[in-house]
């Protein structure tokens, strides 16, 4: 019996300090692979990396990783253009949990097989896709997008002010938008048409209400999926398939 006690003990101690051995591992390749984002994508800021499962050690001996969360605050995204100042949108959140994730046995590269995630861009930056100066719709009238909005029920609040003849309307004019996604493209199409005085074509007047914005070179190549209007903005779903952590 005293032998089966040491052995339990000394099993018991062992466990405790693989367990802590794991941990400080985890915690070193997190730190580790969090700096190599940040280089690799060139991020003002370091992310966040939570390496999940348990153990650690034994998913490194196999050379694969079960699932990684990275947490990117205010990414620059481009928007496709020439200008990388002007031609970026601003992400408050992107939230990516990586499945698979191999690496390659200097440990310099790492790739998961599938990825999903959320992004989170604030109505105010998207303001910024709409039309910035009034437009104008028809001779003597000007128009242009002013504000976003929740607009409740998954639609976004969109409000116009025009001028005609010189004279701004009394009140600003809103109208329910849905958001969609086309490819690596956000795009909002007015329900109805706002009433602005005068008689207007349609597509004049969705020449100002409706606007797209286009969001390129992702992290690690992950693409748009969803999107969703929120009360603060719009909430876009990613997804991606051997995507490129580093190297």
């Amino acid at each position: 019996m005293r032998a089966l006690r040491t052995i339990l003990i000394v099993v018991v101690i062992l466990g405790g300090l693989f367990v802590i051995a794991d941990r400080v591992a985890v915690g070193f390749a997190e730190d580790e692979a969090a700096d190599r984002i940040k280089s690799t994508e060139g991020l003002a800021s370091t992310p966040d990396v939570s390496i999940e499962g348990f153990p650690f050690l034994t998913q490194v001996v196999g050379g694969e990783l079960d699932d990684v969360k990275i947490g990117i605050k205010d990414y620059e995204a481009s928007t496709g253009g020439a200008n990388a100042t002007a031609d970026t949108i601003r992400i408050d959140d992107l939230n990516a949990e990586m499945h698979g994730v191999a690496f390659n046995s200097d440990y310099s590269s790492a790739t998961a097989s599938s990825a999903t995630g959320t992004a989170s861009i604030s109505y105010a930056e998207l303001l910024k896709a709409a039309k910035a100066e009034p437009t104008q719709v028809a001779a003597g009238v000007t128009a242009q997008v002013i504000g976003l909005s929740d607009g409740g029920n998954g639609k976004i609040k969109v409000t116009v002010e025009a001028t005609v003849l010189g004279t701004k309307l009394p009140q600003p004019v809103s109208v329910l938008s849905s958001v969609s996604v086309s490819g690596n493209t956000v795009k909002v199409h007015a329900d109805t048409l706002p009433k602005l005085g005068v008689e207007l074509a349609e597509g004049r007047i969705r020449a100002i209400t409706d606007f797209e914005q286009k969001i390129d070179e992702l992290p690690g190549g992950i693409q748009l999926d969803k999107v969703e209007a929120t009360q603060n903005g719009v909430d876009i779903s990613v997804k991606g398939s051997d995507v490129k952590l580093v190297g």
